[in-house]
């Protein structure tokens, strides 16, 4: 079996679906992977690092045209799925529901589909848990974007003109990303307030050093780890309470976000137009449509002296830690479906991570997003 590998041609994209050391791991399962020439060397990942670790290196269309397996970050174009061999299997953060053009040309082109964003996230699905990993690094990314903005200091300090008081942070969702902020802000040595509608997480929150808001408005976990959706009137509620808060508070992290949905608008206008001049807020929601209201894709907005940092895709600027952690993810999918007898891949659709992730088989989309998709 041969893995291809090629380069993101979104705008922006850094991350990468391979490294060296990783390349490494599939050389010792007997998996051949030729990747795309000049992949990776915006992160230092040279072709001679790709060669000793035991994989070929090739021009775009031939990887297309001769991997069984193509894997990469985002969504391929039209051109590169119609240079794809049919019956091969693709591997990246493809949504369904996102563009049915898509849907349909994979479905033409007789190419199976593996998002990685439909892994359940499990005990045993952690090691292929993307999601999870990159949510980790983008509330890292989040509060120091926040902190280069602001123009406070996190920690407290003594000095000879006097004690600089710490930064107060709220954290506003206590998923992966909304925890990782905490525990980076902790670190930092800022004053942190979290909150979450799941109670569940409130022991989370604490145990990592932050404060945990008690508003009186709770909602329930899903299966999938994401918050379920609330009601207008109990979602109301919930910001009539964090308003208080936002507005004693210097730097604000929105990390909400419902699976499969539009993420909630948590922060409102009339709670920005109470908020203290300098006041940065960081909404990490901008993939499903923000938690801010006025908050712009990829732009900074400011709205009476609040600076709203909207930029997508916080990982990317990581590269190459999102890019480690996401290859490996990407390879322990592999190896799930990887027979190491017939070295041939294996679709089990009734594995049960298989059956999750796998949208597009045969020809045919699987699921209830991949049917809706094409609807």
């Amino acid at each position: 079996m041969k893995v291809g590998i090629i380069r993101d041609t979104d705008e922006g994209e850094r991350r990468i679906a391979i490294t060296p050391a990783i390349a490494e791991k599939y050389a010792r399962h007997g998996i051949a992977v030729t990747i795309e020439s000049g992949i990776g060397e915006h992160l230092g990942f040279t072709a001679e690092a790709f060669r000793k670790a035991g994989a070929e290196v090739a021009d775009r269309t031939l990887v297309l045209r001769s991997a069984d397996l193509i894997a990469q970050v985002s969504v391929p174009s039209g051109e590169d799925i119609a240079a794809m061999k049919k019956g091969s299997l693709h591997i990246s953060f493809f949504d369904p529901a996102a563009d049915p053009a898509i849907v349909e040309q994979f479905c033409e082109q007789g190419v199976s589909v593996i998002s990685m964003n439909y892994i359940p996230r499990s005990t045993y699905a952690q090691k292929m848990d993307a999601l999870s990993s990159q949510a980790n690094l983008a509330g890292y990314v989040a509060v120091l974007l926040g902190a280069s903005r602001s123009s406070r200091i996190l920690p407290m300090m003594t000095t000879p003109a006097g004690t600089i008081k710490p930064l107060n942070v709220f954290v506003i969702g206590a998923g992966v990303c909304g925890l990782q902020a905490i525990a980076t802000a902790v670190r930092l040595g800022a004053r942190v307030t979290a909150f979450d509608t799941r109670p569940v997480v409130a022991e989370q929150i604490r145990s990592l050093g932050a404060k945990f808001l008690e508003t009186g408005v709770s909602g329930e976990q899903g299966e999938n780890g994401y918050a379920r959706e609330m009601t207008p009137e109990r979602l109301r509620a919930q910001r009539d309470a964090m308003a208080d808060m936002c507005a004693r508070s210097d730097l604000i992290i929105t990390a909400a976000q419902v699976f499969g949905r539009k993420a909630p608008v948590l922060v409102t206008k009339e709670m920005i137009g109470r908020m203290k001049r300098g006041t940065v807020i960081v909404d990490t929601a901008m993939e499903s449509g923000g938690n801010v209201e006025g908050s712009v894709a990829d732009r900074e907005v400011g709205i009476n002296g609040v600076l709203i940092e909207g930029f997508r895709n916080l990982p990317s600027r990581v590269g190459a830690d999102a890019s480690e952690m996401f290859a490996s993810n990407v390879l322990n999918m592999i190896l799930e479906i990887y027979s190491e007898q017939s070295s041939a891949l294996v679709i089990d659709t009734t594995n049960e991570i298989v059956n999750a992730c796998l949208v597009i088989h045969e020809g045919k989309t699987r699921g209830a997003l991949a049917a809706k998709a094409v609807a």
